[in-house]
């Protein structure tokens, strides 16, 4: 089927998909939950063959760690699943209602975009879950994911679409382009006639090449060069355990810690100890010069270190002299995504939250938070790190638009 094909198919349902009923909606999600368990052999070994493919291709731990599924992952995808099922629709929610002095009544009604296309790289698990979020909220979706995860992708995107197909709803709801050409991926890019908006998910490359090549308005999810600031305040043991989880709990994740950043205060105590903790998953840190002349076992990081999201077992680490140097630090080399400070001072906390420029700015937590799930959406489409439409872990609400409403009772306009 040809990716014009595929976007007729998609936008010929949207006017199905749009009045859909909640009740109806919940139906098709729970279905598609259960069929995706039922079809777990079938994806696991799907998936097993992107997995044999990967590795010996030489894919690094991060994107196969990425890649994997488990009986596990399966399980939390449904769940997924079952997470959207539960929550409010937006759909239809009238946002405000006012009186004009001429007797007209103008209010704003949520309604769907219409069909979404999201192009992503080797997570299989985006597949599920964008599906979920897309048809709770009355969109078509169509995906594009890498090659690296086809088998993994066709095999999910089977058993959603029996799930949705038992429950008597359209199929077409969800479906997967399956040719990895890039020419194909070029031409969906530009398929503005039957696709409202396009969502990149993954690597800067990714994105970069969707921005500059779509003619399809983009919601750019961002890359995660995450810092993690220690205050001078700082409990020391607070920031050992969040900086470890931030960094070592998944590697290939875009809310994990990429970049530290250390007060001169603190830094000749707290060095040693953070060696010693990262050492007990062998992560590698490539710091400033100040810092390698307190542990020698640092490794002398480059310019392009601070600004660079590793997806490994790699850290870079500067030390700075005030909060000042540390949120100018940060705002210059964040790709905004996710940054935390670890401080006791009040005053110092507001100022991160205040002025760093970032989707989701934490005081004295981890940076893995920042996930649709944790944020209470059920699942996510991404984590937006633009600033116009969505910003932070994209859910139910920002695949939606509205639309004005306007009663009245026989008015002109004079």
């Amino acid at each position: 089927m040809t990716v014009i094909e595929i976007g007729k198919k998609a936008k010929e349902i949207t006017g199905i998909l749009g009045i859909l009923g909640s009740e109806k909606k919940n139906q098709g999600l729970k279905s598609a939950a259960k069929f995706l368990l039922s079809g777990e052999a079938e994806i696991l070994a799907a998936n097993e063959k992107d997995l044999d493919k990967a590795k010996k291709s030489g894919m690094n731990a991060g994107l196969i760690d990425r890649l994997e599924l488990t009986s596990q992952r399966i399980g939390a995808m449904a769940d997924g699943l079952l997470s959207v099922a539960a929550l409010d629709d937006p759909i239809g929610e009238v946002i405000s209602m006012k009186n004009r002095p001429n007797g007209l009544t103008i209010g704003q009604k949520r309604v769907p975009m219409g069909v979404v296309g999201i192009i992503y790289e080797a997570r299989p698990n985006v597949t599920a879950d964008a599906f979920g979020l897309c048809f709770k909220s009355g969109n078509a979706v169509i995906l594009k994911g890498g090659s690296d995860a086809l088998e993994s992708n066709i095999a999910i995107v089977k058993w959603l679409r029996k799930g949705l197909s038992e429950a008597g709803l359209p199929e077409d709801s969800i479906q997967l382009i399956t040719d990895t050409d890039r020419e194909v991926t070029k031409e969906f890019m530009r398929l503005r006639e039957y696709v409202d908006v396009l969502i990149p998910r993954g690597g800067a490359g990714l994105i970069r090449a969707v921005v500059d090549n779509s003619t399809i308005p983009v919601i750019e999810t961002g890359t995660g060069n995450c810092h993690v600031f220690v205050d001078e305040t700082a409990d020391f043991n607070m920031a050992l355990d969040i900086i470890f989880n931030a960094k070592t709990q998944r590697i290939g994740v875009c809310n994990a810690c990429e970049s530290l950043v250390i007060h001169r205060a603190v830094a000749p105590d707290f060095l040693p100890l953070l060696k010693e903790r990262l050492s007990l998953k062998s992560v590698e840190i490539r710091a400033d010069e100040e810092a390698c002349s307190i542990v020698s076992d640092f490794v002398p990081a480059t310019e392009e270190d601070w600004g660079t999201e590793y997806l490994d077992y790699i850290l870079s680490l500067k030390i700075v002299g005030s909060i000042d140097e540390a949120i100018s630090h940060i705002n210059r080399y964040s790709t905004s995504h996710s940054e935390a400070i670890i401080t006791s001072d009040y005053a110092n906390a507001q100022r991160f939250l205040n002025e760093i420029d970032a989707a989701a700015v934490y005081v004295n937590a981890s940076t893995r938070f920042t996930d649709g799930y944790e944020f209470g959406f059920g699942a996510e489409i991404g984590i937006s790190t633009q600033k116009l439409h969505a910003r932070g872990p994209m859910g139910l609400k920002e695949l939606t638009t509205t639309k004005y409403i306007i009663y009245g009772n026989g008015q002109v306009r004079p």
